[in-house]
């Protein structure tokens, strides 16, 4: 189910801002759709040009994590996605999961010597690279990208 609105400020010098929302099963099926979904929309909106690589990886991974370890691969649990952008704020891009969440700053680093061999680990470190700002809200359950 996905929601699109589009609002216009009265002011003739404030940029146009457009909102999407989507709800996918915590299942990692879901995941390729709903991308593909999102980065239409980011084509769309222009303000992501040369940038989808990076918007289109950290939402993969923000989504992975929210399925894999916010539902366990639960498809009775629910995600929540959505998409805002205009043209002086960029895209933010905020992913919400019904789990306990979890402390980003206990996230073990997979550059020190000890985690390069590790078969995971490295969606933080890749969303807080690719993006210009990432916030964890909800104890760690609420993900907010933003790109510029």
């Amino acid at each position: 189910m996905a929601k699109k609105s589009s609002s216009v400020s009265e002011k003739h010098d404030a940029p146009p801002s457009t909102h999407f929302e989507v709800m996918l099963a915590a299942d990692i099926s879901t995941i390729s759709p709903v991308v593909t979904w999102v980065m239409d929309l980011v084509r769309e909106m222009e303000y992501g040009a040369g940038k989808e690589f990076q918007i289109e990886l950290a939402l993969r991974e923000a989504l992975a994590n929210a399925v894999l370890h916010g539902c366990n691969a639960d498809p009775s649990k629910r995600i929540e996605c959505s998409v805002t952008s205009d043209e002086d704020r960029g895209i933010l891009i905020v992913v919400r999961d019904p789990g306990k969440g979890f402390d980003a700053t206990k996230v073990p680093c997979p550059t020190n010597e000890q985690n390069i061999f590790s078969d995971h680990g490295r969606g933080i470190f890749l969303i807080n690279a690719l993006m210009d700002e990432v916030q964890y809200e909800l104890n760690g359950a609420e993900i907010q990208m933003r790109k510029y």
